[in-house]
């Protein structure tokens, strides 16, 4: 069994270094446009707060005057005590769905340009992180953060409010008594501060943990057929229980350092409560210091109490605050580091030329590392506009990454890539790609209608076209006996249709697309006979009038080629006619006489994925 990874931190972001105020500023400008929003969220809040204070108010005139003397009217205290709580509930409500608004508009604009950022970035990307790290990062961390550092905030600017006027009143009744509580306030900063530092290196660790967990379950979901064959479901749910333990480790790391926040708040407002009263009955007693009567000291002690539940609060927002910045950073970071796809910029109005399809590499070298093998070497091969060129060659001669050169998936390290006699580092990429249709052996396909991936990037579905597209692939009649025909949503990856149909599917989206040169990997590999008959079929409509570049390992279907070129580590070491390569006795012949080259099911070779 495989050892578990060790889950270690992340490494730190610049903006982990930075102040609070610094790294609340960075996201400001995904919430600041708002306005309105924020001057009706702050304003219930301190509505909120300033009611809050009102109520230990009410009981000084209530005990000094209307027990005591009788002077004060019945019906005042009641009526002032529910229209200051009818008051904080339009407050309350006003501020929350002011919140909502922001959160909610600052989530669709930050998630938006995260989705952009994704589209165009590097390839390289999808090399350093795995698909569930960034479905993780801007589906939920995005949410997730959002949600929690907006109503953070709110509460922040609430308990604030609160704490300052109920502060402001206790001088007012009594300065002398309020100079004890102010000893509160260092206390819950350092606390804040203290509790802060620990709760942000656990939120990291969680959320490398957690996207290592997201990883394994999508291993397994993607895997589930090779887990059960080989009977590895206890060696995985071993690998799922070891993280979900260290998770569960972290979390429970997190939750004591939040929690321990409290009590110790607790404390310090205890310890201060008792000196408080203890002073209070002291000067009560000897008269000395500054007078306070009984409906002065019981505000008094209640509007110190109700000061500790908003100074808890403020303990509490330590977490929340840590976490959502932790979670939104983690976004901000992603788009820092992702580098767009480099090319030169098209005009927004400029048309997409059509190109004749004439392709030529010159001494093109890749490599994928400074210290790894070149994949190419010092290849050259040129192929006229319409020809029909096979590449063949043993697993790693660098076939598919020749064809990833051409729509610039791949960047050559040295060398040129040309089509119709210019560089295509010179090409805007959409117009470059605009050029090319691929069908591979690994088909995708959307959880969308049939019309809709037939007809992928397009601007409006032509129903015609996608119906005659489907008929040159051979699935036309399969789509009419569909209930809902090319309007039938396709589900995960097309999981209810058959490999032969898919890869049929995935010929009719070529053919729609209507590129000038066809790119086909393996496309026919894994078909039954009769299923790579009708592919086969599909594929030679497609190739009538393109330029077309065709891997196989399955030899029988490019034997009409007009030329196959046949690659070893890297380098073209021959090419020529079907008859001729056998006649020469070199590696095709090699290649052409192995079982899976005479027409059978190639099983001896995989697909090229250098």
């Amino acid at each position: 069994m495989t050892a578990p990874r060790r889950t270690v931190p992340p490494p730190a972001s610049p903006s982990a270094q930075q102040p609070i105020g610094a790294r609340l500023a960075r996201l400001w400008t995904y919430f600041r446009e708002y306005r309105l929003g924020w001057v009706i969220a702050v304003l219930g809040s301190l509505i909120s707060a300033l009611t809050e204070a009102s109520v230990p108010a009410l009981l000084k005139p209530l005990l000094d005057e209307g027990f005591t003397q009788g002077s004060l009217p019945i019906w005042v205290v009641p009526l002032a005590i529910v229209g200051l709580f009818a008051l904080r509930g339009f407050a309350h409500f006003a501020s929350q769905y002011a919140l909502a608004r922001i959160a909610n508009e600052g989530m669709v604009k930050l998630r938006r340009q995260l989705f952009d950022r994704l589209l165009a970035a590097e390839l390289s990307l999808f090399a350093r992180q795995n698909a569930s790290q960034l479905a993780n990062t801007l589906v939920y961390e995005v949410q997730t953060g959002t949600t929690l550092l907006v109503q953070a905030l709110l509460n922040l600017a609430r308990d604030s409010f609160s704490v300052v006027a109920l502060m402001a009143y206790l001088l007012y009744l009594n300065w002398s008594l309020t100079l004890i509580v102010l000893v509160l306030v260092p206390i819950v900063a350092l606390i804040m501060k203290t509790m802060s530092r620990r709760l942000y290196r656990y939120t990291r660790l969680s959320q490398t943990t957690t996207d290592e967990l997201a990883y394994v379950v999508e291993e397994n979901v993607l895997a589930h057929r090779m887990v059960r064959l080989h009977g590895a479901q206890g060696q995985q749910a071993g690998r799922f229980d070891t993280l979900s333990r260290q998770l569960r480790g972290l979390s429970i790391k997190a939750t004591s350092a939040s929690a321990a926040a409290m009590p110790l708040a607790q404390m310090a407002a205890a310890v201060a409560l008792s000196v408080v009263i203890g002073i209070a009955l002291h000067q009560g007693q000897s008269g000395a210091g500054q007078r306070i009567t009984v409906g002065g000291f019981v505000s008094f002690i209640g509007a110190m109490l109700m000061l500790i539940q908003p100074l808890r609060r403020l303990t509490d927002v330590v977490g929340p605050v840590t976490r959502g910045l932790a979670a939104l950073e983690r976004g901000l970071d992603l788009m820092a580091q992702v580098a767009p796809e480099a090319g030169p910029a098209a005009a927004a109005d400029q048309p997409v030329p059509r190109a004749r399809g004439e392709l030529a590499l010159r001494q093109v070298s890749v490599s994928y590392g400074d210290d790894s093998e070149p994949v190419l070497r010092q290849l050259s091969l040129h192929v006229r506009a319409g020809e029909m060129v096979a590449l063949v060659g043993p697993s790693g001669a660098g076939k598919t990454t020749l064809i990833n050169l051409l729509p610039r998936f791949v960047q050559p390290t040295s060398g040129q890539v040309l089509l119709d006699g210019g560089d295509i580092a010179g090409w805007p990429l959409a117009a470059l790609r605009a050029q090319f249709a691929l069908v591979s052996q690994d088909v995708t396909m959307f959880n969308d209608s049939i019309a809709a991936n037939v007809a992928l990037g397009a601007a409006a579905v032509d129903r015609e076209r996608v119906q005659r597209c489907l008929r040159d692939a051979n699935l036309a009649a399969h789509v009419a006996a569909l209930p809902e025909g090319i309007d039938t949503v396709l589900g995960h990856n097309a999981a209810q249709l058959s490999g032969g149909q898919r890869q049929r599917l995935a010929i009719a989206r070529a053919l729609y697309k209507d590129a000038p040169v066809l790119l086909l990997d393996e496309a026919t590999s894994a078909l039954d006979t009769e299923s790579e008959r009708l592919v086969q079929q599909a594929i030679t409509r497609a190739m009538a009038g393109r330029t077309t570049l065709v891997i196989a390992h399955r030899l029988s279907t490019i034997e009409h080629a007009d030329r196959i070129v046949v690659m070893e580590r890297g380098r073209i070491v021959e090419q020529g006619a079907h008859a001729e390569l056998v006649a020469a006795g070199g590696l095709y012949a090699r290649l052409h006489g192995q079982p899976s080259a005479s027409g059978a099911r190639a099983t001896s070779a995989p697909a090229d994925n250098s």
